[in-house]
């Protein structure tokens, strides 16, 4: 599990343990969770930092991209990494990227699957 996956894993304990309790593998699911988190940050990281300017120094150009990873470390973290916040009146998650929904949705699914069995 990368640092992603740590910090939200972490997070998801701290703020919602009662969805945390939900999750039937939650190394797994904070792995899985990681991985997508840093293909994010990577593919967010050029687009920030854009194209290097022509008299930028060694430690400006440190400087920059520094700003670039952490900004995007930020959007990741409120999107992606985030635990589910509130709840609407249908006891739905408002806060839920809706890819872990499909995942918790589908782990939720298996795991009945295995106790029919």
């Amino acid at each position: 599990m990368n640092k992603y996956g740590r910090q939200a894993q972490e997070a998801w304990k701290e703020a919602s343990p009662e969805r945390y309790s939900q999750i039937p593998d939650p190394e797994e699911f904070f792995t899985r969770l990681g991985e997508e988190a840093q293909e994010q940050v990577d593919g967010l990281l050029p687009k920030i930092a854009g194209p290097d300017p022509k008299d930028e120094s060694y430690l400006e150009k440190v400087g920059r991209l520094n700003a670039a990873r952490n900004q995007a470390e930020e959007i990741v973290t409120y999107d992606l990494l985030s635990p589910p916040e509130t709840e609407d009146e249908d006891g739905e998650d408002e806060a839920v990227n809706p890819s872990i929904q499909q995942y918790l949705d589908s782990m939720a699914e298996i795991d009945k699957l295995r106790q029919q069995l």
